[in-house]
C-alpha cells in the first residue's frame, strides 16, 4: 500500500539515484548525442562502467523479473524510479530501462520462445544492442486497423511487404519488431495482425531516411521511415502467436505510457526549477519577478498542475499493481496520457516565457523541451484518441433517464419528496 510516502528503503534508493544522476549521467546529456549510438568505442566502454555501477546497486533494468537480471518491480516503484531518470536523457540507458528497448523486452521475455529470448532479448539486457518497435504507417498514423504492411507465408518464411513510420532508433537498432497484417480475411479484425522479429541487414529492408523532430537538424534523426520489400524471415521469427499482435503490443503500451508519464515529471520538474530560479533571480523596475502577482500566478498553477498530476500518474501505477491486468486501468491509463502533454507543455511555456528571449534561445532547454511536450501527445496514440477511451468507459453502464426531466430536476425531486414525506410533517407540525 502507498500512503503518500515512500518506504524508507526505497527512498534510500531513489535518493542514491538522484544523486548518481546528478553527478555521473547529467554530463553526459551535455558532450554526447544520441544514447543509442553504440558506434564510439570510448563511449561505449564508458557507458558500460556507469551501467555496471547500477548493476551494482540493484537499479539495472527494474521493470523485468529477478530471472532477467532485473528487480521485479511493480508499477508503483517503477513510477517513482522513472520520476527521477526522467531529467537525464541517457539515465535510462545507463539504468537499463530505455524506451522502446524496454517495453520490447517486455514482449521479448512474456512471448518470446528460449531461441528468441537467447537471440535478441539476452543482448538487449546486457546493453549491447538497442531494437526497434515498427509499428505505426505514414498513412495511417497508430490506427492498426488500417495497416496496409503484410506478411504473407511462403514456405517455411513470411515474407514482409510494406512500410512503417517513425519508427524509433531504426538506425542503430539490431533488430525490428514489426506489427503486419497475416490473416486480412480474420473475421474479427483485432486477429488479422501479427508480431514479427527482422533483423537489422536482412534484404528487402530500407531505411528510406531517419526523420527528427522540432529544432534536430538534417540527418540527426532518429526516428526511421521504413520500407519492406520482399524482406524474407523464417518461420520462427513469430513473436507470440498468429494474430496476437494487439495483444503483444498492450504488453507493451500499458505500463511503457507510465514510464513516460513519470519521466515527463521529472522533465518538467526541472522546468519548474528553472522558473523558480528566474523568479528570485531577474529584476524589474517594480522588483524581482517573483514578487509580481501574474508570475506568482504562474508559479502557483504550474506546481498544482505538477501535483495533481503526478497523483493521477502514482495512483494509475498503484492501481495496475492491484489489478495485474491493464485493460482493468485502461481509462486511467488513458487519462494519464491525454493530460500528460498539456501538462508538460503548459508549465515549459511559462518558464521560458519568463526567460525572455534567453528562453527561446538555443542556450536555454525549452525549446527542445517543448517539442518532446508535442512528440508525448502524439506518440503511442493522439491524446484525442485517449480522450474518447475515457469518456466511453466514463459513459459505460450509465443509465438514460426515464421520461423527459433529468434526475436532479429540483421540481421533480420537490414533488417526489413531498409525496414521501409531506404527510408525515404536516402532522408533526399539527401536532
Amino acid at each position: 500500500m502507498w500512503s503518500f510516502e515512500t518506504d524508507p528503503d526505497h527512498q534510500a534508493e531513489l535518493d542514491w539515484a538522484a544523486h548518481f544522476i546528478a553527478t555521473e549521467v547529467e554530463p553526459l546529456d551535455m558532450l554526447l548525442g544520441s544514447p543509442f549510438d553504440r558506434s564510439d568505442p570510448a563511449v561505449a566502454a564508458h557507458v558500460r562502467s556507469l551501467q555496471d555501477v547500477v548493476r551494482a546497486r540493484g537499479l539495472w533494468a527494474c521493470h523485468l523479473g529477478p530471472e532477467l537480471g532485473g528487480q521485479g518491480y511493480g508499477q508503483l516503484r517503477l513510477a517513482l524510479l522513472n520520476e527521477v531518470l526522467g531529467g537525464s536523457s541517457w539515465a535510462p540507458t545507463i539504468f537499463g530501462c530505455q524506451a522502446p528497448d524496454s517495453g520490447n523486452a517486455e514482449i521479448l521475455a512474456h512471448f518470446g520462445t528460449p531461441e528468441q529470448q537467447d537471440r535478441y532479448l539476452q543482448p538487449l539486457l546486457d546493453g549491447e544492442v538497442c531494437s526497434t518497435y515498427a509499428m505505426t504507417e505514414p498513412h495511417a498514423g497508430a490506427d492498426p486497423l488500417l495497416f496496409t504492411t503484410t506478411a504473407r507465408r511462403d514456405g517455411d518464411e513470411w515474407v514482409i511487404d510494406g512500410e512503417k513510420w517513425f519508427a524509433t532508433n531504426a538506425r542503430f537498432a539490431a533488430f525490428l519488431i514489426v506489427m503486419c497484417v497475416t490473416d486480412p480475411d480474420a473475421q474479427d479484425p483485432h486477429r488479422r495482425m501479427s508480431m514479427l522479429l527482422v533483423p537489422a541487414g536482412t534484404p528487402g529492408v530500407e531505411v528510406v531516411r531517419s526523420v527528427g523532430v522540432g529544432t534536430d537538424r538534417p540527418g540527426e534523426g532518429t526516428h526511421g521511415y521504413l520500407r519492406f520489400t520482399g524482406a524474407r524471415v523464417p518461420a520462427d521469427a513469430l513473436l507470440g502467436e498468429e494474430g496476437q499482435a494487439f495483444v503483444v503490443a498492450q504488453t507493451r503500451l500499458g505500463g511503457g505510457r507510465i514510464h513516460h508519464a513519470m519521466r515527463t515529471i521529472g522533465q518538467v520538474r526541472a522546468a519548474f526549477d528553472m522558473m523558480r530560479e528566474r523568479a528570485v533571480s531577474r529584476s524589474t523596475r517594480a522588483g524581482a519577478l517573483g514578487s509580481l502577482q501574474m508570475v506568482q500566478e504562474q508559479i502557483a498553477d504550474s506546481w498544482i498542475e505538477i501535483e495533481q498530476f503526478r497523483l493521477l500518474v502514482l495512483r494509475t501505477a498503484w492501481l495496475i499493481d492491484k489489478e495485474q491486468d491493464y485493460l482493468r486501468v485502461r481509462k486511467e491509463i488513458a487519462a494519464v496520457k491525454a493530460l500528460m502533454p498539456k501538462v508538460f507543455s503548459d508549465v515549459v511555456s511559462r518558464a521560458m516565457h519568463l526567460h525572455g528571449a534567453l528562453g527561446v534561445s538555443e542556450e536555454m532547454p525549452f525549446m527542445a523541451m517543448l517539442s518532446r511536450a508535442e512528440v508525448m501527445a502524439v506518440a503511442d496514440g493522439p491524446t484525442e484518441v485517449h480522450k474518447v477511451t475515457v469518456a466511453r468507459q466514463l459513459l459505460r453502464g450509465v443509465e438514460p433517464v426515464d421520461g423527459l426531466w433529468p434526475s436532479a430536476h429540483l421540481p421533480s425531486r420537490r414533488a417526489a419528496a413531498q409525496a414521501r414525506l409531506g404527510a408525515t410533517l404536516e402532522a408533526g407540525v399539527v401536532s
